[in-house]
């Protein structure tokens, strides 16, 4: 199941994604206003059992698409994190597993434009598969941790390199930055998450294409590791790392700027696709 979130003349809603592009509107049809509070009720099947059957109320061009998740309480990351991605930044594989955070207000749909500060010119891709959780917990076991996750979908983590320099929270966190979508594809869709082709494309360039088997820390390990940290609350997004071919690693280095298109592709859950403009 497809779910997004998104904003009508009637306000903002979540809806179920058919086949055809049809988006059945699912936050006026139950109790449920938004995808958080359905993840919150534990209720996808519920949701699952209205949509089937139902005629679409629009279509996925008719509406003006959200963050998936708008409004997470928890924007958790994981950095370095693929081993060819730690190879072209830092040589050896880090001992640790290394985690950071976004605010929520970094976050912006698909389809809109993403800002390069005006502070920096070193405005950077990194194409990563992200999950949602459905089910809460801490001390979350690893043999537990897929039956937490709600689904998954597409994250661009644009990097401000320089400001990065200063300090990780500083270069992930510049507003408008991280994309996030198009869709949340339930986790029944996603029996392997370590299966999936990951590709980011700047322009229709393919700048990196890798399988989600090369992370060094496993979907399992992060989301237990976080939840040792602190509690994990149904809607919390967790962005698993992104492989080599960024920008910075480049020679010359390679960055986003106005009017460039930048992708990311995952198999088995589509494509995340933003413009870049100007502060």
């Amino acid at each position: 199941m497809k779910i997004i979130s998104y904003r009508d003349s009637n306000g903002e809603t979540f809806g179920v994604v058919d086949a055809a592009g049809g988006v059945i509107d699912m936050g006026r049809k139950g109790p449920y206003p938004t995808l958080r509070s359905v993840l919150e009720a534990d209720a996808l099947a519920e949701v699952a059992a209205l949509a089937e059957g139902a005629a679409p109320d629009t279509t996925m061009d008719a509406v003006s698409l959200l963050a998936v998740m708008p409004n997470p309480e928890k924007i958790l990351c994981a950095g370095f994190n693929y081993k060819d991605h730690v190879a072209e930044f830092i040589g050896d594989l880090p001992d640790h597993m290394t985690v950071f955070s976004r605010l929520h207000n970094t976050l912006v749909a698909h389809g809109d434009a993403i800002e390069r500060p005006r502070v920096s010119d070193n405005f950077d891709f990194e194409g990563e598969l992200a999950l949602i959780i459905g089910r809460g917990g801490r001390h979350i076991a690893e043999a537990d941790v897929l039956s937490h996750i709600a689904g998954y979908t597409c994250f661009l983590d644009a990097s401000v390199r320089d400001y990065q320099g200063h300090s990780v929270t500083a270069g992930k966190n510049f507003h408008r930055t991280g994309p996030l979508g198009p869709w949340m594809v339930t986790a029944d869709e996603i029996p392997d998450p370590t299966a999936l082709q990951l590709t980011t494309r700047l322009n229709g360039a393919v700048m990196q294409n890798c399988t989600t088997d090369l992370m060094i820390y496993p979907i399992p390990t992060i989301v237990s590791y976080l939840s040792d940290i602190t509690p994990l609350r149904p809607g919390d997004v967790i962005a698993t790392g992104t492989p080599a071919g960024t920008g910075k690693s480049r020679t010359p280095n390679v960055w986003m700027k106005a009017g460039d298109t930048i992708e990311v592709e995952i198999s088995g859950i589509g494509t995340l696709r933003n413009t870049v403009v100007d502060e």
